[in-house]
């Protein structure tokens, strides 16, 4: 090997000026967080893989109505349905903040406007001198004079004059809301965003307010914390002080994915004072209905332990707060895509609660594995607890509106109930990333269009699940249109559930017709005019792979190869 090393040119001795070959640098390959559906894309793209959202929305300050596909796309306005909506102020901006300086005019003539709202979308604010992601709504300021606000982030402003504050005082609709449950948030920085976050609140907020809807057609409520002594009769002892010693933390899990920081504690007991305050408004006659804006949810926070994001229940809260104001008998119709095993286990033994949930469970594999169509409650209350179990995913409107006409009305208008309350998570929404479900904005304005015959229409939604901001944002307005009186909009397109929805039906019937006489009829008549749908399309479908099918004989001589390829190749296509 060595003996032609002579050929090697020598000439060169001196290798001092020699250097190693550089190879390149390690690059790191940087990701962003959608701010709809929090899922994690590459930075060499700027459409969410998942959603299409694009990496700069404008989701959270104009909530649905912004576009999804670019940042700089101005987002047509959308004119509040706001009685008397004229001019607007002008406003003089430099580093101090924001000062008032004059209003409008319009036709020649100076317009007034005697209250102004300050929706303020996506600031930093100085709070207890820590900067936190807030979210707030100012209200009241008066036109007159100069006035100066110390201003230092961007806000959508709404004005209204007095005819529409008079048409807010007088609605039927009552909203409860505080800008601190914003502060509910998890400190610890990873990967990948949590999917409870103070956004989702933020984008139904400004969603609302995008559509005049609130402020403007509904009221608030002011917000006060729950009390321990009205908590204890929902949670143990125990589970009231594990959820106060976080605000001693700056940051604590319950369980991997139920996280708590220094605020947590006062945001739950918001959460729980606002759902309670609203239930008694409603059942005094104070106001028809009403939406909880709330977090953290409570419908998996059992009687002594906190897990799936929730702290306190707040559904449970509330049921309690309706029968202190007068109401015999509640209804909580769960339609969240987990199932509320917190609120089951609450009232699974009180026969004045009746406990309606639709849920994914596919045999107890999804979270949190609860809820299967036998469990039905125990010590004399067996048939107050309902569980509609689907089987698969993607179950969506046809099949939530068959199970609302064939299980829940038939029981609920039995159990007659005073009372109704909605546990209202929009993770069952098209485009949720845990729900992976197809039920659409419509669907959920029929679901509550149809349980507001109930009740004499006390009803009270309260927000629970839900992650993707797009489809939270306009489920929520959808729900809110409908309790505000307006219809819930186009009708479903085709009443036919799919197989599993129904074998799904016929399932929660047999079990449930041995405490709901009712549902005997309905169970018969069921059997009678859907079984043969079923099995002439699973009829169809047998005949249909057999036609595929090559004779058998086929299978040895000259055919062989041809009775192989048309029972393996064709028989995989027509799966």
């Amino acid at each position: 090997m060595y003996q032609n090393q002579d050929l090697f040119d020598d000439d060169d001795d001196d290798d001092d000026d020699w250097e190693p070959l550089e190879l390149p640098k390690f690059v790191e390959v940087t990701k962003w967080c959608c701010k709809n559906c929090t899922m994690v894309n590459l930075d060499d793209v700027v459409h969410c893989d998942i959603c299409g959202e694009h990496q700069d929305s404008k989701i959270l300050s104009h909530g649905f109505f912004a576009s999804p596909f670019a940042e700089d796309e101005d987002t047509a306005e959308v004119q509040p349905n706001i009685k008397g909506l004229r001019g607007r102020v002008s406003l003089i901006i430099n580093s101090k903040g924001c000062y008032f300086s004059r209003v409008s005019k319009q036709q020649g003539r100076s317009v007034q406007f005697t209250q102004l709202f300050l929706v303020f979308v996506d600031p930093y604010v100085d709070y207890c001198l820590k900067y936190y992601h807030f979210y707030m709504v100012v209200c009241g300021f008066s036109l007159w004079g100069g006035i100066k606000l110390q201003i230092y982030f961007s806000f959508i402003l709404i004005f209204v004059d007095v005819d529409s504050q008079e048409s807010a005082a007088n609605s039927c609709t009552a909203i409860g809301f505080d800008e601190r449950m914003l502060l509910h948030a998890e400190v610890e920085m990873k990967s990948h965003l949590h999917p409870e976050r103070p956004d989702r609140l933020q984008a139904i907020a400004a969603s609302l307010a995008r559509a005049g809807i609130f402020p403007g057609r509904c009221y608030s409520i002011s917000a006060r914390e729950i009390t321990e002594e009205e908590l204890i009769s929902v949670h143990s002892w125990e589970h009231i002080e594990s959820v106060e010693v976080t605000s001693d933390s700056t940051s604590s899990y319950f369980t991997s994915d139920t996280y708590a920081n220094e605020h947590s504690a006062r945001a739950a007991r918001l959460a729980a004072g606002i759902c309670a305050d609203l239930a008694s408004t409603i059942v005094s006659g104070r106001a028809k209905n009403g939406f909880a804006l709330v977090r953290p949810p409570g419908h998996h926070a059992g009687v002594s332990h906190a897990m799936g994001f929730c702290l306190h229940n707040n559904a449970a809260v509330a049921a309690l707060a309706a029968q202190a104001a007068g109401a015999r008998k509640v209804l909580i119709l769960d339609w969240d895509v987990h199932h509320g095993n917190g609120t089951q286990e609450i009232f699974e033994k009180n026969k004045s609660v009746l406990y309606i949930s639709l849920h994914r469970h596919e045999g107890g594999k999804f979270y949190p594995g609860t809820g299967a169509a036998d469990e039905v409650g125990s010590m004399g209350a067996e048939g107050y607890c309902v569980n509609i179990p689907w089987g698969r995913g993607g179950v969506g409107d046809n099949d939530y509106i068959f199970a609302f006409q064939n299980v829940v009305l038939p029981i609920a208008s039995e159990f007659a109930p005073d009372f109704t309350i909605i546990s209202a998570g929009f993770d069952a929404a098209r485009g949720d990333p845990l729900g992976c479900c197809d039920v659409t904005p419509s669907g959920y304005a029929k679901m509550t269009h149809m349980l507001n015959a109930l009740s004499g229409g006390k009803l009270l939604v309260i927000l629970e699940g839900g992650y993707n901001l797009r489809s939270i944002s306009s489920s929520a307005t959808a729900v809110i249109k409908v309790l505000l009186g307006e219809s819930p909009g186009c009708e479903l397109e085709n009443g036919f559930p799919s197989n599993a929805g129904l074998q799904t039906v016929l399932e929660v019937l047999k079990v449930q017709m041995n405490y709901w006489p009712s549902l005997g009829p309905i169970f018969i008549n069921l059997q009678s005019q859907w079984r043969p749908y079923c099995l002439g399309k699973k009829r169809k479908q047998i005949k249909k792979k057999r036609r595929v099918q090559a004779p058998m004989w086929w299978r040895w001589g000259r055919k062989s190869f041809l009775f192989h390829f048309l029972n393996g190749h064709l028989r995989v296509k027509s799966k």
